[in-house]
């Protein structure tokens, strides 16, 4: 164990006698799982980071914001305001389609295996 490692648990370990972790909102509870397996590892600090941070990857938003066109779509009865949605969400999409040929995404193992499922979600 490196002497890092043995400064933290020691900090620990006293803010533990100390009471200081008794009021903390995961108190008593499991800590969150924040999977990253899908990321390369050399990645997964940055992503972390970028998390953290608050920052989210523009294909990330892209694709939150063609469900929410899509599921407002299914939901309009106005058929012009219907159509509008669709042409914004066709915009939308070829975006995304573009932004994730140009960052290599679209010949990712992950992608490769999902790649089903994604275009179903987003062409239905």
């Amino acid at each position: 164990m490196s002497i890092f490692s043995r400064l933290a648990e020691q900090k620990i370990e006293e803010a533990i006698r100390n009471g200081e972790l008794d009021h903390t909102p995961y108190a008593g509870k499991p800590l969150p799982i924040d999977d990253l397996s899908h990321i390369p590892e050399d990645l997964r600090m940055s992503y972390r980071l970028l998390k953290n941070s608050g920052y989210i990857p523009e294909e990330i938003v892209l694709h939150k914001e063609c469900v929410r066109l899509y599921d407002l779509i299914h939901a309009c009865s106005n058929a012009s305001e219907k159509e509008q949605n669709q042409k914004l969400l066709n915009e939308k999409r070829l975006r995304l389609q573009l932004l994730l040929e140009q960052r290599g995404l679209g010949t990712s193992g992950a992608f490769q295996q999902y790649e089903v499922q994604i275009k179903e979600r987003l062409t239905d």
